[in-house]
């Protein structure tokens, strides 16, 4: 039967009682044509071969012990056997976890202690370092997972918060719950449609790259495409593969990345680029629209709710963008809640981060009577008293990462306000704390400014802000 998701309607089975047809009803169906283009990873291929990867993939699961129920975690590196197999396994009505690749031996470990799956499936070789590869070809290989067990929740997908700012939540998401989000995302505008190609800079195993990037796409018959490496000049190969239609979704070290391509070769079918995972500092999003002649667009959201505002003009920042359909949003105490009507969490948690049906997003913001526009205005944790007097955080880091000579930059409260910047060679912090005291007031100034080779990044991209492990990448200490 066809499902309602407040006004939204998906057209799928209802997940609870059909085991994994929602793959095929919602992502793999009919509606588009065997002969369409659907992804190129290395591999291209049109809808006709992606169907018959996933059906002989769920095969080949099933056969090895996968079945309705059951739980298998996916430790592979983005990747088409990443796609098959996390379709393969939702086809098969098993709960899948998915896990990063870039994870050590002992993060793993404890991940998978955490989420007990019965099975794992990981690459069946060694894969290649580098941190700039796009994608990996490789063949995947399901093991039974020691002390593992079937699913004891009905959640389709069980993720692990990215960690930014604290230990990993694990969170769950039912079938319906995707689907509805995927439903979400066909209303919101500029999102690419049937015959248009999308360019996919996201990890795949969190919120923007497996929801817009992933299950999107194969709904809406969209191409995705992952570049051969994660460099400017093989995205924009990527680009102008083909004439299609094609949109760039990435984080903001991407889109800085892009913009600072002096002279980019013409993309007269580029339609613009999407930016989530942090906001996008001052002066990225002109110098983007400059070189490419298209908007770089904001997607805001979270792994426990997917997407909740979204503006892929980019014509009303600082705003980060409308509500997404269906999504209801207030502020209380200047704080982000978003309307969800069952806890996302699995397991443990914070008691006060879900409550009477709101979820706290922790961070602040502001929503526009008139327009309805809401702007995020940082971390709430982000705001600190230094002296009585209160100190916003996020405006010092911008405002240090706006100053010559810093490529990047973190600033954090650990006992005082300390910052972490990337510098150019010729830069000192010395002069670097001296402009910084030309622009924000005393009060506010970081006690040090630690020189680093490279922020520590979480694996969505998203700078590291806890103390210690800043502290750690420091190259000269004080």
């Amino acid at each position: 039967m066809s499902r309602d998701f407040g006004g939204l309607r998906s057209g799928i089975t209802e997940p609870e009682h059909d085991g994994g047809t929602w793959v095929d009803d919602l992502l793999l169906h009919d509606g588009i044509e065997d002969s369409a283009r659907a992804v190129d990873i290395g591999e291209r291929l049109d809808r006709g071969a992606l169907r018959r990867a996933v059906r002989t993939r769920h095969a080949e699961l099933t056969a090895a012990g996968l079945h309705r129920g059951g739980s298998v975690a996916l430790q592979l590196p983005p990747s088409l056997a990443l796609l098959t197999d996390l379709l393969a396994a939702w086809r098969a009505g098993a709960q899948v976890i998915l896990l990063d690749h870039r994870l050590t031996g002992h993060e793993s470990e404890r991940a998978l202690e955490r989420v007990a799956p019965q099975f794992v499936i990981r690459p069946t070789a060694p894969v290649p370092g580098g941190a700039l590869r796009g994608f990996h070809e490789l063949d995947a290989r399901m093991e039974p997972c020691p002390g593992g067990r079937p699913a004891t929740t009905g959640h389709a997908l069980v993720q692990l918060s990215s960690g930014s700012t604290g230990p990993s939540k694990v969170i769950g998401r039912t079938a319906e719950d995707l689907a509805a989000e995927v439903v979400r995302y066909t209303g919101i505008p500029g999102m690419p449609r049937q015959g248009m190609r999308i360019v996919v800079l996201n990890s795949l195993v969190h919120a923007m790259g497996l929801m817009a990037g992933l299950l999107h796409s194969l709904h809406a018959g969209v191409e995705i495409v992952l570049p051969r490496r994660l460099t400017a000049g093989s995205v924009l190969d990527a680009v102008a593969a083909r004439s299609a239609p094609t949109l760039i979704t990435g984080v903001p070290f991407h889109a800085r990345l892009l913009a600072s391509v002096s002279a980019p070769p013409p993309l007269p079918h580029l339609l613009g680029a999407v930016s989530a995972g942090e906001p996008v500092r001052p002066g990225v999003a002109e110098a983007f629209a400059e070189r490419y002649r298209v908007p770089l667009g904001e997607v805001y959201g979270m792994t426990e709710t997917g997407v909740i505002a979204a503006d892929l003009s980019g014509a009303n920042r600082p705003a980060t963008g409308w509500a997404a359909p269906g999504i209801e949003v207030t502020v209380v105490d200047g704080e982000l809640l978003v309307r969800r009507p069952v806890s996302p969490y699995v397991g443990l948690a914070d008691p006060e981060r879900w409550r009477d049906g709101w979820l706290r997003t922790r961070d602040a913001g502001a929503i526009d009577p008139a327009t309805g526009l809401i702007s995020i205005l940082g971390r709430l944790d982000s705001q600190v008293s230094v002296g009585g007097l209160k100190v916003d955080l996020t405006e010092v880091e911008w405002t240090l990462a706006e100053l010559p000579g810093v490529r990047e930059a973190v600033v954090v409260h650990d006992g005082s306000i300390e910052a972490y910047a990337v510098l150019d060679p010729e830069v000192t912090a010395r002069g670097v704390e001296g402009l910084l005291a030309e622009r924000v007031a005393g009060f506010k100034l970081p006690r040090h400014i630690h020189v680093v080779a490279a922020l520590p990044r979480t694996t969505t991209g998203k700078p590291v802000r806890d103390p210690a492990a800043l502290r750690a990448a420091v190259k000269d200490p004080v």
